[in-house]
């Protein structure tokens, strides 16, 4: 591999990297008081507009979401990638990173799992409209983020290349599938009235297990070139 493209790949797996690592900021609340509880709220609930921490969390959504996306463009821009894997998973981690983005500006009004009125409110559809759009802008990140973790994976494994996530890729996705039918069991069921589900517990793997992925594909491209 030359030099150039060496150095060429090292602002994509820099801004994934970084990317990654600002995506984990809920993580916080470990140190941080918050008032929400870990196994019960949803992550997004840390940057409702009435959390008192609120302003933080939603500043370091916006800012994983701008830099996962510079890199999926910066990936676009200068590699211009054909095969239809690649083209898929670049995408969809450009549509993750532009509707994280999105999704920080569309804050929940009020954490919906933790306040009985707020819930209620939300069932009535009596909340604001940034409220209201939020499920749709956080299911769509999520959405992106899946279609990417699967496409690139395939992708890696069946070129041969990005050998870090050839090998872990396939596990990491099928915890995240897992991950994921939890979380949407889970909102389903306190939509119902039955409970949480550990709602809090479920998705935060989900977010957690796409920063890993994010960083194995950073560690990945960094050690190779990405496909052409």
């Amino acid at each position: 591999m030359s030099f150039e493209l060496l150095r060429g790949s090292r602002p994509v797996a820099a801004l994934l990297a970084l990317g990654a690592v600002t995506y984990t900021a809920w993580a916080l609340e470990a140190v941080l008081v918050t008032g929400l509880d870990p196994a019960r709220t949803y992550v997004s609930e840390l940057a409702a507009a009435d959390q008192p921490r609120g302003g933080l969390f939603r500043a370091t959504d916006l800012i994983a979401g701008l830099l996962v996306l510079a890199g999926a463009l910066w990936a676009f821009v200068r590699y211009r990638p054909r095969r239809l894997w690649t083209v898929t998973g670049w995408a969809g981690i450009a549509f993750f990173g532009a509707l994280t983005a999105a999704d920080s500006r569309l804050p929940l009004s009020c954490a919906p799992t933790a306040d009985a009125q707020c819930g209620a409110r939300e069932a009535a559809g009596l909340v604001p409209v940034t409220h209201a759009a939020h499920s749709w802008s956080s299911t769509l990140a999520t959405t992106g983020a899946v279609v990417a973790m699967v496409a690139l994976t395939l992708a890696a494994r069946r070129y041969g290349r990005w050998a870090p996530l050839a090998r872990t890729g396939p596990v990491i996705v099928t915890a995240e599938l897992i991950a994921t039918v939890w979380t949407l069991a889970a909102v389903a069921a306190f939509e119902a009235g039955q409970g949480t589900w550990l709602l809090g517990v479920g998705q935060r793997i989900q977010v957690l297990l796409v920063a890993v992925w994010l960083t194995v594909l950073a560690l990945s491209v960094a050690r190779e070139k990405l496909y052409e």
